[in-house]
């Protein structure tokens, strides 16, 4: 079944293009849901006014999605989390609570749907990058940071970290001084 997508739909496809899918799933979800409509004979004519008219409602909100854009540059969110020792969080972190960050931190609204995660659903601690799907000519950022919201297993996983860091450089440390030791035996050796 071939139909026309009105808005963007994850692993089907872009707004106004016609694509095909299983007749369910159009007929069942897509276009009760608004999400498509039928690519008849009249429908695919009809596609390039619908596709001019929206450009010409992307062209008016371009400024406001660049002042968006301004204001995201150099900004990072902290979202708190609930999380176990191991840094692992119990559920997920999602677009809907970014969404929320962006709202009460930096007094922006975004739509959560234009939101992409690195990944579907944030499991750990730690920083990501997220990207803003504002419009097709501005593209934004924004970096953000999961942590614990229990101060004593921040504390713990800070700690963790450090160890983790020290006995790094400590290993690197071993193997400059093993290929320092390697290299004078290898010079000993020639000069023999």
């Amino acid at each position: 079944m071939d139909i026309i997508l009105l808005k963007n739909v994850e692993k089907v496809g872009r707004k106004f293009e016609i694509v095909s899918v299983k007749p369910g799933f159009g007929r069942n979800y897509l276009i009760p849901q608004g999400l498509a409509i039928v690519a008849n004979k009249s429908n695919r004519n009809n596609l390039e006014s619908f596709k001019r008219q929206e450009s010409a409602k992307l062209n008016k909100m371009l400024d406001h999605f660049k002042n968006i854009a301004a204001k995201l540059q150099g900004k990072s969110l902290t979202l708190e989390a609930k999380t176990g020792t191991t840094g692992k969080i119990f559920g997920s972190v999602t677009n809907i609570q970014l969404a929320q960050a962006l709202k009460d931190q930096l007094d922006i609204e975004v739509d959560r749907r234009d939101i992409l995660l690195p990944d579907d659903h944030i499991k750990m601690v730690g920083k990501y990058t997220a990207t803003l799907d504002l419009h097709p000519d501005v593209d934004s950022k924004i970096d953000f940071v999961v942590v614990p919201d229990d101060p004593e297993i921040a504390r713990a996983l800070a700690n963790k970290a450090a160890e983790e860091e020290l006995e790094a450089s400590a290993q690197a440390a071993e193997a400059a001084e093993a290929a320092e030791a390697a290299a004078e035996t290898t010079e000993e050796s020639k000069g023999e």
